[in-house]
């Protein structure tokens, strides 16, 4: 029987007969077209053409880091040294009675600041939690804030921070677009010090905040410089007491970002914008992001293993939080692509799954599961656009690449990110973690909108591609 893509494919072969380029063609569905278009359409599609004056600069921005063991205890310092009048500390239910949160909390008395707790923060933030902790920021009016927690306690810091400053803005105004309007921030935020307790998501060093809209079942985000913490807090000691499936979940997004950024387009493939202030936050991929992304690439690949086998093995899970860290200045300033793009309505649209190891009171799957599950598909995918790229990550995951061919650069990059995931006890694809073929089509209209982040692959894609790369992921073993 014919696949949902083939079958798609051949209404689109039809539709396209009526005009010269697909986009003026009428539409199977209510999908946007694919945006691959006929031969001489002159359309933008994110990439710089001939007619376009194309990228020349990139920018590097990043938190400062401090690393160290205990070294949580000096934030009270910190703030104080700031003259922080009250400040706003952000954690979530469970994380608020652990040590992390009690040495956070501990600093700032010993140092006489004063502070108010919001310890509500959700796993996987919505718009509905954004606004929660929105309105709770307008009404202490903290002059600073201090996130004691994973990605999601950070992101959501980052946003009532945001709002905070920006009092008259709508919910919307700086979502990125074409969900939110994308404006740029144009006022000073409030100091942030961010203490990440997983090592994943690289928020302490990004000016990204991400969060599920629920009007459409996917993630969307904030981006934008403004939002970066002035401070991250990178300490072994708070990573510690991390069950294994949170470990390998967080580290899984380690290796996304890394490699994922290291294979975007490059950095002069964008159009220049006409204004230094409408330059990306992710800008695709530049020598100094390339650094960090393949050195977080060849950590995770080295130490995630251990930490998952391990509980004790404190070298590997200090390499992980410095790789988690490393890949955050990485992909916060080059950029992810196809995983994280299909991954927020993979998250979105979740059913009753529920992954072992997160008790949240909800259903949910991981955000580093959701962007593994498609990760041997996408790299099988981008591979011919730069072999050399790919070979090299495969080489860090064990593979003998003397005598790799560049057209076999995907398929043994996807193998060993399928044995990789294996090996760690990822569920195997889609299908486990409750999709089927009859979801294809809104995965895919959850992720075609995710233009931060798909104008980054390095092949256009529409409709048809990522259908396929998602009908490839539902079983990967």
């Amino acid at each position: 029987m014919p696949t949902r893509t083939a079958i798609h494919t051949l209404m689109r072969t039809v539709a396209e007969k009526a005009g010269s380029c697909p986009c003026h063609a009428p539409t199977p569905s209510r999908i946007l077209p694919r945006i691959s278009h006929a031969p001489g359409c002159g359309h933008n599609h994110g990439m710089a053409t001939v007619k376009e004056d194309k990228e020349y600069a990139f920018e590097m921005a990043t938190s400062t880091v401090r690393f160290g063991r205990g070294v949580t205890r000096e934030v009270g310092m910190d703030l104080k040294n700031m003259g922080a009048k009250k400040v706003a500390v952000f954690t979530d239910p469970k994380l608020a009675n652990l040590p992390p949160m009690q040495v956070a909390i501990e600093s700032l008395q010993k140092a006489n600041v004063p502070f108010v707790v919001y310890d509500k923060v959700r796993i996987e933030p919505t718009d509905v939690s954004f606004k929660h902790a929105i309105e709770f920021t307008k009404r202490e009016q903290p002059d600073a804030f201090l996130a004691v927690g994973g990605g999601s306690t950070i992101d959501t810091a980052k946003a009532a921070n945001l709002y905070l400053s920006h009092d008259e803005a709508d919910f919307l105004d700086f979502v990125n677009a074409p969900i939110g309007k994308g404006k740029p921030v144009t006022k000073p935020v409030k100091p942030l010090i961010a203490v990440p307790t997983t090592a994943g998501t690289g928020s302490e060093t990004t000016g990204v905040s991400i969060f599920d809209y629920t009007p459409l079942h996917a993630k969307t985000g904030i981006a934008s410089r403004a939002l970066k913490p002035l401070l991250g807090i990178i300490d072994p000691e708070n990573v510690r007491s991390m069950p294994p499936e949170v470990r390998v979940a967080s580290g899984l997004d380690v290796l996304c970002h890394a490699l994922e950024s290291y294979t975007a387009i490059p950095y002069t493939s964008r159009p220049r914008p006409s204004n230094p202030i409408d330059r990306p936050t992710y800008q695709g991929a530049n020598p100094i992001s390339d650094l960090w992304s393949i050195r977080a690439l060849a950590m995770t690949a080295k130490y995630l293993p251990r930490t998952y086998r391990d509980p004790t093995d404190t070298e590997a899970q200090e390499q992980m939080l410095l790789a988690s860290t490393f890949a955050g200045i990485g992909f916060g300033n080059a950029g992810v692509h196809l995983c994280h793009g299909m991954s927020y309505p993979i998250a979105g649209n979740i059913g009753a799954y529920k992954h072992n190891g997160y008790d949240v009171g909800h259903s949910i799957v991981p955000h580093g599961i959701s962007v593994a599950l498609t990760a041997p598909a996408v790299f099988s995918f981008t591979s011919d656009a730069n072999p050399e790229r790919h070979i090299e990550a495969a080489q860090l995951f064990g593979v003998d690449t003397s005598r790799l061919r560049k057209e076999d650069a995907g398929k043994a990059l996807s193998d060993a990110l399928r044995k990789f995931l294996h090996e760690l006890d990822v569920p195997n694809g889609l299908k486990a973690v409750g999709y089927g073929l009859q979801d294809v089509d809104k995965l895919v209209e959850g992720t075609l909108p995710q233009h931060r982040v798909t104008k980054l692959a390095p092949h256009p894609v529409g409709y048809d591609e990522i259908a396929e790369l998602i009908e490839t992921s539902m079983e990967i073993y």
